[in-house]
């Protein structure tokens, strides 16, 4: 190692407490260190370079391997893209307030990470895993992180990282010596839901999205795969899924790259699961197989279906059964070492559909109910039998009142009121209102209008969720807002919505940051404070600020927050 230049040395400068999200606790000094690359780092007891002949391998990843990898990506960050924050402090003042770059300093010599916990799963269930941890960094350069889980250490090289500025004229440090910090989530299921079978996304854009969840310590990605418009998923067993429902040749997730945005996620502590929608949402495999879909493609399309191309699964054909075991047959196998869940969707199923339904023939909700009821749990038994465990919309609970087993989780998306419903029957739930926390709203209708009658009752053309759902409203809502107090530990987390009518790669970033990160810091800090008071705007503000520069930096288009006039200030220079 090269010698540090590090001596010791005392400043005191004032440096903000800007940490996203918010730890549960944390006590600071007003001393000076500074960080370089010569810091020597241990896992319980050991360099973590000593681990550098492990490998990740389908079976399972080692503590000490995942450890080692975000060490490497975390210290890449912070001595690569360090934040110099003269957008958070008065212009033309930063200078004054940076500690001196010049002379003797005190550095943060040594990272010791003990993992007090044995690992069990790197796939587990919501709650199934510690992710807590204690960060201390004394005044004499010692840091030390404690925790029971490698997902509780990765959060906390997180933490660490940010507390960190570059200055100026080079080199990083940090004017808050000694920290103790004590941190756990709120919530167990922190998630991103992508949708990306209306637009196509790479996989490194799929990647990139990963990489700034797991900054932002969320912990679940649900990638909404297929939908009426697109089935981009190849599946070997059945090539014409993908081949005829795929928007063009080459557009499609191939096993391998399944394999890597599991196996790349679950190294930055994020698992994904992946979404069959169904019965409804189906029509893209009607491009391969006619046969097994009602109502394909049906007009006009507004009495069939939510959005066009309308289509459902026929709910009384016997091939339909078959088709399912033999897709997740193929599908279950292969993502089964990487998570613990299965969405099977189930929203908006329309009864005029089955009105066209050969099997059926009737809207009779009294007749449908029964043919939801064992599709759902034939999906349901193959998912058990695979060791996964099943998650679906709310409509298979609330409006079609199906019988499900209490290891089902039922995801919420219509309102507070559904989520209360969904905990007093006893089930798992995740939060999500539409109201809140849908990205896509706002943006206006993707949908076109002719001159005249249509025009003139769809002016000026708002969709059906507007307006924009921007990062205060994001950051106001609570996961737990009317759900009875006996029932609130059912609620498992949430997650924040990103469907792509109107986003595809080159908007996703600036549609998804910094909102979903103001969504990262309720379901990790808590709506409410230490003190049990809803977090203020005003205090937000300047901490979002500064993540998002963090975040952009890093190489991700998230907007701004505010102004630089507003940043330069503190929460209230650009308050009411």
């Amino acid at each position: 190692m090269a010698a540090s230049t590090c001596l010791i040395w005392l400043v005191f400068v004032f440096q903000a407490l800007a940490l996203w999200p918010a730890p549960q606790s944390i006590k600071t000094g007003n001393s000076t260190l500074w960080i370089e690359s010569t810091i020597t780092v241990s896992y319980n007891g050991r360099s973590f370079l000593d681990s550098s002949s492990e490998a990740f391998s389908a079976a399972g990843v080692s503590s000490s391997i995942f450890i080692q990898q975000a060490v490497t990506r975390s210290f890449d960050l912070l001595f690569n893209k360090g934040l110099v924050p003269w957008k958070q402090h008065p212009r033309h003042q930063l200078s004054e307030l940076e500690p001196a770059a010049t002379g003797p300093k005190i550095c943060v010599r040594s990272l010791t990470i003990n993992q007090k916990g044995l690992e069990h799963t790197f796939k587990p269930l919501a709650g199934q895993v510690d992710e807590s941890y204690n960060l201390t960094i004394s005044e004499d350069g010692r840091a030390t992180i404690d925790a029971l889980s490698a997902f509780g250490i990765l959060h906390a090289l997180q933490t660490f990282i940010q507390l960190f500025y570059e200055h100026s004229t080079g080199g990083s440090y940090t004017t808050l010596a000694p920290i103790t910090i004590t941190d756990f989530p709120k919530f167990s299921h922190r998630g991103l839901n992508m949708d990306v079978a209306r637009n196509w996304y790479p996989l490194p854009s799929i990647l990139h999205t990963i990489d700034a969840l797991s900054w932002n310590k969320f912990n679940r990605l649900h990638i909404h795969m297929t939908d009426s418009q697109s089935w981009p998923m190849e599946i070997p067993s059945l090539p014409l899924l993908s081949q005829k429902g795929s928007y063009s040749t080459g557009l499609t997730y191939s096993p391998a790259d399944i394999q890597k945005i599991h196996t790349y996620a679950l190294l930055r502590g994020i698992e994904v699961f992946i979404e069959f929608d169904m019965p409804g949402h189906t029509t893209s495999i009607g491009l391969a197989y006619p046969e097994l879909i009602a109502a394909l493609e049906a007009k006009p399309w507004n009495e069939y279906c939510a959005e066009p191309p309308c289509g459902s699964l026929q709910l009384n054909n016997p091939a339909v059964p078959q088709f399912l075991e033999k897709l997740f047959d193929d599908v279950l196998p292969r993502v089964k070492p990487y998570t613990a869940y299965f969405h099977t969707g189930g929203d908006e199923v329309n009864m005029n559909t089955y009105t066209l339904d050969p099997t059926v023939q009737s809207k009779d909700k009294t007749v449908l109910q029964p043919l939801i009821q064992k599709f759902v749990d034939r999906n349901h038994d193959q998912i058990r039998k695979a060791g996964l465990t099943p998650v679906v919309w709310e409509e298979m609970l609330l409006e079609w009142d199906l019988k499900l087993d209490k290891d089902v989780v039922v995801q919420s998306w219509l309102s507070d009121d559904s989520v209360a419903a969904i905990t007093k029957r006893g089930h798992k739930a995740l939060a999500g209102n539409y109201n809140f926390w849908y990205l896509d709203c706002g943006a206006g209708q993707w949908l076109n209008f002719d001159n005249g009658l249509s025009f003139q009752q769809y002016y000026p053309f708002n969709d059906y969720c507007s307006p924009v759902k921007n990062w205060r409203l994001v950051y106001s809502y609570d996961p737990l807002s009317g759900v009875a107090e006996n029932d609130r530990h059912l609620v498992l987390g949430g997650e924040v919505h990103m469907w792509s009518e109107q986003t595809d790669p080159v908007n996703l970033d600036q549609m998804v940051w910094p909102r979903a990160a103001a969504a990262g810091e309720v379901l990790w800090s808590g709506r409410q404070d230490a003190s049990g008071n809803n977090r203020s705007q005003v205090e937000a503000s300047p901490r979002l600020s500064e993540w998002r520069e963090r975040m952009v930096i890093r190489g991700i288009g998230a907007g701004p927050v505010q102004m630089v006039y507003c940043t330069q200030g503190d929460g209230t220079t650009c308050s009411l």
